[in-house]
């Protein structure tokens, strides 16, 4: 099946560059509300699946055993952009399950932000593994290998205890085998698994209500979600979609990006989870396509553009990125099914 074009990039009155892709939404008994091009094949969800690798920390009582708050919690389940905030407490997160950077198998990497890359160099220092959008995932996992006495060095590892538990959690809420033959390494070297669409809309959708394969999970998901909502600045950092958003309306919808124009999340009002995968992995077609769902299915977010004005370095207005009329269509019959 070849996916629909999702999202065009213009320039004068030209399309010049499109992305194709898939858009899924679904309730948590697995029912599609929304359907869009081959949902059925699986992706690589890369960062969007966080906070399901973040509800062993919480089940096992590791959370509590360190006294992780919110911001701890919301960082566990974060791309985050590498302030010193967000370094600062990765590494006290280690630090009280009696561990150090030297820990983490994620690898460094500069700052995302650039303001936070510049000046960490300004001031000679070089990037650690804390810096890494992905440490406070991973010292979240080593706190869980440690709370249950286990050696935390290869907790990235595929079978090692700490990946096994996060494994089982994916396959309850998607309903997805999730064997070797799906499993893929992430840029932090924690495995990943090939998921379709429709099965993480509905693992999102379960997980935000505690509904169907989420009802086990209902405390610890809540604290999550809670967590996320009162510390959006820790789940990426400032000006990014997931903490504007999460900060501008907590509590209607949870949200995740991950990359190769990965994006989910989940609207706990309307019930529903949804799941986007960009054939080409563009970043600014998933956004695309994730603003044109919250606008229609929360007002409230409406001062945030769908459609991407696209200036030149003088200035000038040269195009826009906009979505499709075929997505157009289906949110629209969504919004309206949502009323």
């Amino acid at each position: 099946m070849i996916n629909p074009i999702l999202v065009e990039v213009t320039r004068g009155a030209l399309v010049e560059s499109v992305h194709t892709g898939m858009l899924a939404v679904a309730r948590p008994n697995g029912e599609l509300v929304v359907s869009i091009g081959d949902v059925r094949r699986p992706v690589f969800p890369r960062s969007a699946i966080k906070a399901f690798q973040c509800l062993p920390l919480i089940e096992s009582g590791a959370a509590d055993a360190f006294q992780y708050g919110d911001a701890e919690i919301a960082l566990a389940c974060a791309s985050h952009s590498g302030t010193a905030a967000h370094a600062e407490l990765a590494a006290s997160m280690l630090a009280r399950a009696k561990l150090d950077a030297t820990a983490l198998g994620c690898g460094a990497h500069e700052p995302m932000l650039q303001a936070s890359a510049r000046a960490l160099a300004a001031s000679g220092a070089t990037p650690t593994a804390l810096h890494n959008n992905c440490s406070g995932k991973h010292a979240g996992m080593c706190a869980c290998a440690v709370h249950h006495k286990e050696d935390p060095a290869g907790y990235w590892l595929p079978d090692h205890p700490v990946q096994q538990r996060i494994v089982q959690t994916l396959r309850a809420y998607t309903g997805e085998a999730l064997g070797a033959d799906v499993r893929g390494i992430d840029g932090c070297s924690a495995p990943n698994w090939a998921i379709p669409i429709a099965s993480l809309a509905r693992a999102f959708a379960a997980f935000i209500t505690a509904e169907g394969p989420g009802k086990p999970h209902r405390a610890a998901s809540e604290r999550i979600a809670k967590a996320v909502w009162a510390a959006p600045d820790m789940v990426a950092g400032p000006g990014r979609l997931d903490t504007v958003i999460m900060g501008r309306v907590p509590g209607r919808v949870f949200m995740k990006t991950g990359a190769e124009g990965v994006y989910c999340g989940a609207f706990p009002d309307l019930g529903l989870g949804f799941a986007i995968k960009i054939d080409d992995g563009a970043h600014r077609a998933s956004e695309a396509v994730t603003l044109a769902l919250l606008n229609r299915l929360l007002p409230a977010t409406n001062g945030l553009a769908e459609t991407a004005i696209m200036k030149n370095w003088r200035g000038l207005t040269v195009g826009e990125t906009r979505i499709t009329g075929t997505v157009a269509t289906a949110l629209d019959q969504l919004a309206a099914l949502a009323k």
